[in-house]
């Protein structure tokens, strides 16, 4: 596989990373198929940068972060993080990590325990993972991290049910941040949130990279969000990638027919300039994906997009595309890449 040279060494590097499920039928011995939630993927994160990850639902974004941040066994494959590796690291080895690496839940209620105050849940992962900060100071800490993302100290005493979805991800925020953590994985974090309070969130992510020196990995749907938060966009589709390039360059140029679909089923939202041709006309408006997303238990032979692809041909059903360069750090995975770009690369 042709894999992507970064100018900078990533703070975090990913090598066929494979998470596969095995879930069981109604009886214990009962098999549905082996669920492939991410399949030989790779993916580079450079420090101080905003990686956005997108796809259907169900096409192994979750699984990835939940994998990245230690919360799933990885099948096989290699995850690099500051040069050591993480995969299948025992609970007690990846503890001092957890405050380097952080994580922001899609639900934002669901991820706060019901039986704890605001003040219990923001300071927990100082008392976890700080013992060097003394309790004395824990309070001050805590109350000073939720001004900082918008919420007032007064509210330590009360719990998360007292609060609004888009109040809770700020809780949810405050309780990542307390740790200063290098890299915050926001896994569908403000697709939950109403279309307000979404941007607000956004632009709270934006003010606190900048402030904080974060790396971002933001997993979203919203097409129109990553294009305005990420500065690299990674496509995903049943555990593999499908495309990955800059942000401008996903969206001003995509590549791959899924990547064309996904714009072409919210445009507006996208915003991405229409593909042209090389005589300067427009081409004919791609299509939004026709069908369903095949079962990850049961994914199509060689290309996995060629169920749904506008341009299957037999190659596609035959062997798997490589993730190929077609542009400066653009890579996508199909074997009807532009003849022009591969010859453009070539020079």
């Amino acid at each position: 596989m042709s894999l992507p040279s970064p100018p900078l060494s990533p703070i975090l590097s990913v090598r066929h990373l494979k998470v596969y499920f095995q879930p069981r039928g109604i009886l214990p011995w009962q098999r549905k198929g082996e669920i492939r939630a991410v399949d030989d993927l790779h993916l580079d994160l450079r420090a101080g940068e905003t990686l956005g990850i997108v796809g259907e639902s169900g096409c192994g974004k979750s699984s990835l972060a939940r994998a990245l941040i230690g919360l799933e066994t990885p099948t096989s494959g290699s995850i690099r993080y500051a040069g050591r590796e993480l995969a299948n690291l025992s609970k007690k080895d990846w503890r001092p990590l957890r405050r380097e690496l952080q994580m922001v839940f899609q639900d934002p209620l669901a991820s706060l325990s019901p039986k704890m105050t605001v003040g219990q849940i923001v300071a927990e992962p100082l008392r976890e993972l700080c013992p060097e900060i003394p309790a004395s100071e824990h309070a001050q800490r805590v109350a000073a991290m939720l001004e900082r993302v918008g919420l007032s100290r007064d509210i330590v005493d009360r719990h998360p049910h007292e609060f609004s979805g888009g109040q809770a991800q700020r809780i949810g925020i405050a309780r990542a941040l307390i740790v200063k953590p290098k890299v915050l994985i926001c896994d569908e974090a403000v697709s939950a949130l109403d279309v307000s309070v979404r941007a607000q969130i956004v632009n709270l992510l934006v003010e606190l990279r900048q402030e904080y020196g974060l790396t971002l990995i933001f997993i979203a749907h919203d097409l129109a969000i990553v294009r305005y938060l990420c500065d690299r966009v990674l496509v995903m589709y049943l555990g593999k990638v499908m495309e990955q390039a800059g942000a401008a360059d996903l969206f001003g140029t995509p590549k791959h027919p899924y990547t064309r679909a996904l714009m072409a089923a919210a445009p507006a939202a996208a915003g991405a300039a229409p593909p042209v041709e090389a005589d300067g006309k427009k081409k004919k408006k791609p299509k939004p994906p026709a069908g369903d997303l095949p079962s990850p238990a049961h994914p199509p032979m060689g290309c996995v997009f060629h169920t749904r692809c506008p341009l299957m041909e037999s190659a596609c059903v035959a062997s798997v595309p490589s993730l190929r360069r077609v542009g400066v750090e653009h890579y996508a995975a199909c074997h009807f890449v532009a003849a022009s770009d591969r010859a453009e690369l070539q020079r």
